[in-house]
């Protein structure tokens, strides 16, 4: 069953209900005031943790997991406050995601060929300490999204977290070390320095006790990390585009779009950032999204304001990335009631707000003249960073075409894009998607070494 803007708020309310805001935890653990002490540290947190069997590391992330649910209002309110961006109700949400469906010690499997020659096997052994990168967009929920895969896989970590959500990462690092020593674990599964530069990320980068590095952000970040020498998953940016053809339930999918669009004001990555529909339907389409789903009609006098308003010469203003809609609408002086959700408009795919990766909940609506027209746009405006994209038809060919064409990571079909993460969909949460260098949805697997160990003429009972 698809999920509605009113069940989220519905689970929203119920999970707040039953929560208690946890006190700040007191202490620093895992947090340095130099990265080559906090690589040290969990080298040595690492020695200790690549010797436990499966079921005590499986403990540790158990107890990560049960404080990560404990402390979600906390994680959701700093992360809001500190950042300025997103929404405390749907990170709320993203952090039970996090907990309840990050694959853990069962990702790590074995595989054995048994025959008249022996008995080989393929197992899934720790890099060591692996160096992290992180966003200020999702901050806390990528730090323990990746602290359970790498633990899982007999790995720590050291994070240098975006220096403007620093005070959420270290409450989280902490909370993790927490739940390491409540569970028998080591200190120092997940390190930081207290102030995280680019002169820190830097030389975690160099370290040789690092071999691997994961980083989730921008493309100049991922970029760095390919450029280390160093064995790199990169997860980088997307401008996922949303299909709409004349096959499709147009009101489903208006609402699925804008639900999906303004799920935590538009931070996640693969979330919805722009439409192309075939011309059919647009008419239909925007008509569902002004009347039934909290969507503004923005004037071209408007959009040209709200271009100015949220796009830099340097880039996106970050006073606008990851607020809602009438706060975006209220700093070009519109105001609009709060059942407000997403600003829409009709433009050309090149139009700056649609071309350009926002993280806002702005829906630029392209016209296609036919079903390959709209494909040929919605691959342009993906740009070739093979993250994700998403569908809305009821033609199998179709979607079969669309797919081939833009080849991402991650396509949703006739869903909202959270549907991606396990939430109203089937499958694993991860907010590390490698789409530029292929491993896609990271998972504890993904942090891990295969070696093949083999017994010749021995082990083969028949």
């Amino acid at each position: 069953m698809p999920v509605s803007e009113q069940m989220v708020q519905e689970i929203v309310k119920a999970v707040m209900a039953k929560m208690e805001l946890k006190a700040e935890p007191t202490g620093k653990k895992g947090i340095f005031t130099d990265m080559n002490d906090a690589i040290a540290a969990a080298k040595e947190a690492q020695k200790v943790l690549r010797v436990m069997s499966m079921d005590q590391r499986e403990k540790i992330i158990s107890n990560i997991r049960k404080k990560t649910i404990e402390n979600a209002e906390t994680l959701a309110r700093m992360g809001v406050e500190e950042t300025g961006m997103g929404n405390v109700g749907h990170k709320i949400l993203k952090h039970r995601l996090v907990a309840e469906k990050t694959p853990g010690t069962e990702d790590i499997t074995t595989t054995a060929w048994s025959g008249d020659r022996g008995l080989t096997l393929i197992e899934m052994g720790p890099f060591g300490v692996i160096g992290a990168i992180t966003p200020c967009t999702n901050p806390s929920e990528t730090i323990l999204c990746n602290a359970i895969g790498m633990i899982a896989g007999g790995n720590t970590v050291v994070f240098n977290p975006h220096p403007q959500a620093i005070k959420t990462s270290i409450f989280t690092i902490n909370m993790i070390n927490e739940a390491s020593l409540e569970a028998g674990g080591p200190d120092n599964v997940a390190c930081t320095v207290e102030k995280p530069t680019l002169e820190t990320s830097a030389i975690m980068m160099k370290h040789k006790d690092i071999p691997l590095i994961a980083a989730t952000g921008g493309p100049g970040v991922v970029t760095a990390v390919l450029s280390s020498g160093k064995r790199g998953i990169g997860a980088g940016a997307g401008n996922p585009p949303a299909l709409v053809d004349e096959t499709a339930d147009i009101r489903k999918a208006a609402g699925d779009i804008v639900n999906g669009c303004t799920f935590d004001n538009n931070l996640p990555c693969i979330a919805e950032k722009e439409i192309v529909a075939v011309d059919s339907v647009v008419d239909e389409l925007m008509h569902y999204m002004v009347s039934e789903q909290g969507c503004y009609l923005a004037s071209k006098e408007e959009q040209d304001k709200l271009v100015a308003t949220v796009i830099t010469p340097k880039g996106l203003n970050r006073k606008c990335v990851g607020r809602d809609a009438k706060t975006l609408l209220g700093m070009i002086g519109v105001t609009v009631p709060d059942n407000i959700r997403c600003i829409v408009f009709e433009g050309e795919k090149e139009h700056p707000l649609i071309a350009e990766e926002l993280m806002m909940p702005i829906l630029g609506v392209v016209r296609a003249k036919d079903f390959d027209d709209a494909v040929e746009k919605a691959v342009w405006l993906e740009h070739g960073n093979r993250h994700s994209a998403h569908i809305h038809s009821k033609n199998i060919d179709n979607i079969t075409k669309y797919a081939r064409a833009i080849d991402t990571a991650i396509l949703v079909k006739n869903a909202p894009s959270y549907a991606a993460l396990g939430f109203g969909g089937e499958g694993y949460c991860t907010f590390t998607i490698a789409s530029r260098t292929g491993e896609g949805l990271t998972s504890a697997s993904t942090f891990t070494k295969r070696r093949r160990c083999v017994m010749s003429d021995s082990l083969c009972i028949r």
